[in-house]
C-alpha cells in the first residue's frame, strides 16, 4: 500500500527529519566509490532545477538580478538553500547563464548541487537543458525554481510532492484579488473578470517523465511548465502560494524582500582589538595589504593586525569566542599563516548561522605608515575575503599623540566592530 506523504500505514503521522535527505545523498556522494553510483543516483527522487540564465533586464541594474547580495549573500544562494531547507530535494541542477557557469557553482559552493550547466536564451530553452542534463538520474520528481524567488514559504515543497501522488504536475498559486483591466494604448477596453483566476508562483513540480515528455513537443513560447501540460491535456494541481514567495523583477520587489528578511532577523554587534610589537625583516601586512615599510608586525601568523581585532569583531558577534579559539597560536599549521584565512572563515560562520555581514568598522593606530594612501585598497580586499560590498566597509586610522607605544612606534594597535543579522 502507497501511503500520503508524511503518513503510515497505521495512520500515524510521520515528520521527516529536517535535511535528512540532502544529508544523505552529501555522505553519499563522499563514501560511494564511481563503481557504485548507480545506487547513489537511484536514491535520487527529487531534483530541482534552478533557473538563473534570464538576463533580469527590467530590473535595469549593471548584473543579473539574481546575482545581486540580499543580506550579504547572492539572492541564488538564497533560493537554493530555500530549495533545500525542508530536507525534501536531493539536488539541485543550477542552470546558468552562459559563460557564468563558474560563477554560479562558486555562488552556491557546499550545497547539494550536481555541476552547472548553461541555459538557453529562453525559459523552455533553459528547462530543456536543465532536464536533459539529469535524464541520467532519472528522477522520480523535478521541481522548476525561478532563481530570482529567494524565499520559499516553509510546507509548499511538501505540498507539492503530495499533490503529485495523484496529479502529472502541481504549482503554487495565490488567488488574484486586484480588479483586472485590459488596457490598449493606454485606454481600458474592458473589465477583465478574475473569478477563477490565480497567480502562478514557483517551485512548480512535476512528475519526471511527463514534464520531459510536454518540452520533447515544439517549443509554444511558454512562460512557465505548467502551461506546456496544460496544451497536452494533462493535470496540475494548485496549492496554496504565498504572498511572500516574490519574483524579484522590478527594484521595489527587491526592497519589499530586503524588508521581509529583516523583519526575520536581530542585529547582533561585536568589537575586537588587537595588537603587535613592530620588528625588522617581516613583511608589514594591514588589513590585507602588503604595505612598503622597513619594519613588519611580529607574531604567529603574518600579524595582520587590522584583519585579527576584525575577526575578533565578527566571532563577538556571533558569541563564538575569538581567533585563537578558531587558530590556536600554539598549532604549528598558522605559522606565518595568511590572515586573509581567518577572515574568510569569520565571514563562513556568519553565512553558516545562516546571518549576514552587514557593516564591519576599522581604526588602526599608529604613528607610520600612513594609512590615509591605502584605506581604498584595504577596504577593497576585506570586502572581497569577506563577501559583502565595498560600501559597507570602513577603514581609518588614529594616532596616540605619539604617548604610549603605539606613539614611540614600538608597534601597532586595532580595534574593530562587526555587525551582522542573525535569523530570529
Amino acid at each position: 500500500m502507497r501511503c500520503p506523504r508524511g503518513e503510515s500505514s497505521s495512520g500515524f503521522n510521520i515528520t521527516p527529519r529536517p535535511f535528512s535527505r540532502a544529508k544523505l545523498h552529501q555522505a553519499l556522494s563522499r563514501l560511494i566509490s564511481p563503481a557504485d553510483n548507480l545506487i547513489y543516483e537511484y536514491l535520487m527522487k527529487v531534483i530541482a532545477l534552478l533557473l538563473s540564465a534570464g538576463h533580469g533586464s527590467r530590473f535595469g541594474a549593471e548584473r543579473p538580478k539574481q546575482f545581486l547580495p540580499l543580506m550579504g549573500r547572492p539572492i541564488l544562494r538564497h533560493a537554493a538553500e530555500a530549495l533545500l531547507a525542508e530536507g525534501l530535494v536531493d539536488a539541485i541542477q543550477p542552470v546558468a547563464p552562459a559563460g557564468e557557469e563558474a560563477l554560479v557553482s562558486a555562488m552556491l559552493e557546499g550545497l547539494a548541487c550536481l555541476p552547472t550547466i548553461a541555459g538557453g536564451a529562453t525559459r523552455e530553452e533553459s528547462v530543456r537543458a536543465g532536464l536533459a542534463a539529469i535524464a541520467a538520474k532519472a528522477p522520480s520528481y523535478v521541481l522548476v525554481h525561478d532563481a530570482a524567488r529567494p524565499i520559499i514559504p516553509s510546507g509548499t515543497i511538501s505540498a507539492l510532492l503530495s499533490a503529485l501522488e495523484t496529479k502529472a504536475g502541481a504549482i503554487p498559486a495565490q488567488p488574484v484579488s486586484d480588479t483586472l483591466k485590459r488596457v490598449v494604448g493606454g485606454l481600458i477596453t474592458e473589465t477583465v473578470p478574475r473569478e477563477g483566476l490565480y497567480r502562478a508562483q514557483t517551485p512548480q513540480a512535476f512528475r519526471y517523465s511527463v514534464l520531459r515528455d510536454a518540452h520533447a513537443a515544439p517549443s509554444r513560447g511558454a512562460t512557465d511548465d505548467a502551461a506546456l501540460l496544460e496544451a497536452m491535456g494533462q493535470e496540475v494541481a494548485i496549492v496554496a502560494g504565498s504572498e511572500r514567495n516574490v519574483k524579484i523583477t522590478w527594484p521595489e520587489d527587491y526592497a519589499r524582500v530586503q524588508a521581509d528578511f529583516a523583519a526575520r532577523m536581530v542585529p547582533r554587534t561585536g568589537t575586537g582589538f588587537d595588537v603587535h610589537r613592530l620588528v625588522p625583516e617581516r613583511p608589514l601586512y594591514l588589513c590585507g595589504v602588503l604595505i612598503p615599510s622597513p619594519m613588519g608586525l611580529d607574531g604567529h601568523s603574518d600579524a595582520d593586525v587590522g584583519l585579527h581585532a576584525l575577526c575578533d569583531a565578527i566571532y563577538g558577534a556571533l558569541a563564538e569566542g575569538d581567533i585563537g579559539r578558531w587558530f590556536p597560536p600554539s598549532e604549528a599549521n598558522w605559522k606565518d599563516a595568511d590572515s586573509a584565512m581567518f577572515l574568510r572563515h569569520a565571514a563562513e560562520r556568519v553565512a553558516a548561522r545562516g546571518g549576514a555581514l552587514v557593516h564591519v568598522d576599522v581604526t588602526l593606530i599608529c604613528e607610520r605608515p600612513k594609512i590615509a594612501p591605502h584605506a581604498d585598497a584595504m577596504r577593497a580586499r576585506i570586502a572581497e575575503l569577506a563577501g559583502i560590498p565595498t560600501d559597507v566597509v570602513s577603514v581609518k586610522a588614529t594616532t596616540t599623540e605619539r604617548l604610549g607605544f603605539a606613539g614611540r612606534g614600538e608597534g601597532i594597535a586595532a580595534q574593530a566592530a562587526a555587525t551582522v543579522m542573525l535569523p530570529l
